[in-house]
């Protein structure tokens, strides 16, 4: 205190105190060590650190799975559907081939995907469930790097001519069944009898095993080739659909016009964004929603500041009258108690930023580090539709929280310094 005394009494000589002069600066940093008798206010400040800290690290984890979650599915979807689809109405879409080839020639779609689509119960010797099996050709179905580019075991080769499936992972799990084994398909569209309609039985074999990642398609997805599909689901020489692949997925309502004058023909088109509307809605409210809940812990931790820095300037009366009496000014003391409470959100919330950097790009090991310890699984496929746990920082996203965190943190310190800075040497000693 002193020094302090001497350096604001130097100062004082000179004129008026510069702003954020060194004396300042060190006052703070006194008063950010804890003496004995101020151990109950030094605790204060350790929970306002902590509180901070741990605010921001969630919030930045939060977010940064939310968008990973957000984007992975994003991508399984956009991967594996179609970013416009092409539909017939009024009459079958049997001029598939002629539709596609205007609809490619079109200015930024990548390229087009005739397919037969339908519902049917697959069996095999570990049990039986139904599944979404999709006539595809082989050159199209290599066109899908999520598809082509997964392959676990088995191969595409001579798919078109070979009548064989390919199936996901989590399929050939519950089916019991690897690559040459054969599984059963049972449609509900089979052949026109006396007695009525009769299922459509038949075997296929495995040609390819393939792992997407999103379990939604690697457990119901079956593809086939479209030959095989059209005799199969009653439909020779017409498809279900079109799917049109674009360069840019966030350009389709542009696109979506187009299209439907480039098909030449009466059809429906629509688009990923209205096929999962309700989806990805609800992930985005969801996502507004966490983070103004978790925005209340740092604030919480910003009042913890503010009843921090209230004792401390009752506890420090005595040394604000010294200090008004050296030569201080309001100012002077009002930045002093500012630096002293800043400093805790500041420190705390860099603190939250590496804190939420570390654990975001070791997300998914942290996952299989607790679910070992626990014998638990924390993210089961079944309920995420995803096989491991994602995290994706946004830059932007990650710099409002941090920048956030600080402003809270400096409101927070300006109504006890200027508590502090209001007192008059007189009024100071009564606080003591």
């Amino acid at each position: 205190m002193k020094a302090a005394a001497k350096a604001t009494a130097k100062s004082a000589k000179s004129g008026e105190t510069p702003m954020f002069a060194g004396f300042e600066w060190m006052l703070a940093g006194r008063y950010l060590r804890s003496r004995r008798r101020e151990a109950f206010i030094s605790v204060i400040a350790g929970f306002s650190f902590v509180g901070i800290m741990l605010g921001v690290a969630t919030l930045i984890i939060v977010m940064a799975v939310m968008n990973g979650f957000r984007g992975e599915l994003l991508s399984k979807i956009l991967g594996i559907n179609g970013h416009l689809l092409i539909q017939p109405i009024g009459s079958e879409l049997d001029d598939y081939d002629a539709v596609a080839a205007r609809i490619e020639n079109l200015e930024g779609v990548t390229f087009t995907l005739p397919f037969v689509e339908g519902q049917a119960l697959v069996s095999g010797p570990s049990g039986a469930f139904g599944a979404l099996v999709r006539g595809v050709r082989e050159t199209d179905l290599r066109r899908l790097p999520l598809v082509s580019d997964t392959v676990t075991s088995g191969t595409f080769e001579n798919f078109d001519s070979s009548t064989g499936l390919a199936i996901g992972t989590r399929m050939a799990r519950q089916l019991g069944v690897s690559v040459g084994d054969t599984i059963t398909l049972v449609s509900p569209r089979g052949n026109v009898t006396a007695l009525g309609v009769t299922p459509r039985v038949k075997g296929y074999p495995i040609k390819a095993i393939f792992e997407i990642g999103m379990s939604e398609y690697d457990g119901t997805i079956a593809f086939m080739p479209l030959s095989e599909a059209q005799l199969y689901f009653n439909q020779e020489g017409i498809v279900t659909g079109i799917e049109v692949f674009t360069d840019d997925p966030d350009s389709v309502g542009r696109m979506r016009e187009l299209v439907e004058e480039g098909a030449g023909r009466p059809a429906f088109v629509s688009d990923w964004r209205s096929r999962n509307m309700t989806f990805f809605s609800a992930l985005e409210v969801e996502r507004n929603v966490m983070f103004l809940i978790l925005t209340l812990i740092v604030l919480v931790a910003a009042l913890n500041i503010i009843s921090g820095m209230t004792m401390l300037v009752k506890d420090k009366g005595r040394n604000i009258a010294i200090l008004r009496t050296m030569g201080a000014t309001r100012g002077a003391v009002m930045r002093i108690f500012v630096i002293t409470g800043a400093s805790i959100g500041i420190v705390g919330t860099l603190a939250g930023f590496a804190l939420g950097l570390v654990v975001c790009l070791n997300v998914e090991s942290i996952r299989q580090g607790i679910s070992w310890m626990t014998s638990t699984e924390l993210f089961s496929p079944e309920l995420y539709f995803l096989s491991r746990l994602p995290a994706d920082m946004d830059t932007g996203e990650t710099i409002t929280v941090v920048v956030m965190a600080m402003v809270l943190s400096l409101l927070a310190t300006l109504y006890p310094a200027w508590r502090a800075a209001r007192l008059d040497p007189v009024e100071a000693l009564r606080y003591e």
